[in-house]
């Protein structure tokens, strides 16, 4: 019995496993917005920023497992996901990461682990571009950099089942649940016209980065994660087999291990 859920069809049910009982939860007030968060575990910080549309409990299977080897596992609901809210400014990258810096700020982390997924990946890196000093190491997985990097969105049932679970997520904890193709579309006009960060910029990084692409990813190009493997000073370039943008969900035994080694190099 293949116990992979890599058609997505058990999180399009359940969604994620439930994350376990949180060490503190509340809510950072910051720029017209109130940022949820949550802590699990002691130790080193591991701050986990999910993508567009999603939110925190998509780490339903990486929280314990961070937690299980020692970390202190940070969650954060991003700004409009989730349990936060939003002004009606429009989305933007880099007032999402300092939101996660007012987190920071707030639970006293001098310096943390980033590990971002998508738009939690493009969110990290420009945190450890604005706020050196306070990252210790990003995993960048399934991001884009500046909008060439983006494919072409082709239909499919995966991604079909993720916005189906997202929608419902939404209603579930949303402050405003009837707000959800709102909320969408204004992502997505985030999305078609950031980020644009250049290759200069991004050889001034000066903290440890792991870019991080899937074999199946649907929508970030090959030849772009290697491009930002290229030109960012000393990053490592991680390839995970047989699985696509949805990996830490799809097969996190394979995602959850990788995650770890970098982890454990810092």
């Amino acid at each position: 019995m293949n116990a992979y859920d890599d058609d997505l069809e058990a999180f399009e049910v359940d969604g994620a496993p439930a994350l376990p009982a949180a060490k503190r939860h509340g809510y950072v007030e910051r720029e017209g917005a109130r940022i949820w968060y949550a802590t699990y575990g002691a130790g080193s910080p591991v701050i986990l920023l999910h993508g567009g549309l999603g939110n925190a409990e998509n780490w339903g299977n990486q929280v314990p497992a961070l937690v299980e080897v020692g970390y202190c596992a940070v969650l954060i609901d991003s700004r409009g996901h989730g349990r936060s809210s939003r002004d009606s400014r429009p989305f933007d990258y880099e007032l999402m990461a300092d939101d996660v810096r007012a987190v920071m700020d707030l639970l006293c982390i001098e310096t943390a682990a980033l590990v971002g997924w998508s738009d939690g990946a493009i969110i990290a890196l420009i945190l450890a571009m604005k706020y050196p000093t306070r990252v210790t190491g990003v995993w960048f997985f399934g991001g884009n950099m500046n909008l060439d990097g983006v494919k072409a969105l082709a239909p499919n049932p995966i991604l079909s089942r993720i916005f189906s679970r997202h929608a419902k997520d939404y209603v579930r904890l949303s402050t405003t649940p009837d707000q959800f193709k709102a909320f969408s579309q204004a992502v997505d006009l985030m999305m078609k016209t950031q980020p644009n960060y250049s290759a200069d910029t991004l050889a001034r990084i000066g903290v440890q980065v792991a870019i991080v692409q899937s074999e199946h990813d649907e929508f970030i190009k090959l030849e772009h994660a290697e491009y930002l493997a290229r030109s960012i000073p000393g990053a490592e370039f991680v390839a995970l087999p047989g699985v696509s943008h949805f990996a830490p969900l799809q097969r996190p035994e394979l995602f959850n291990r990788a995650l770890l080694a970098f982890l454990g190099k810092r």
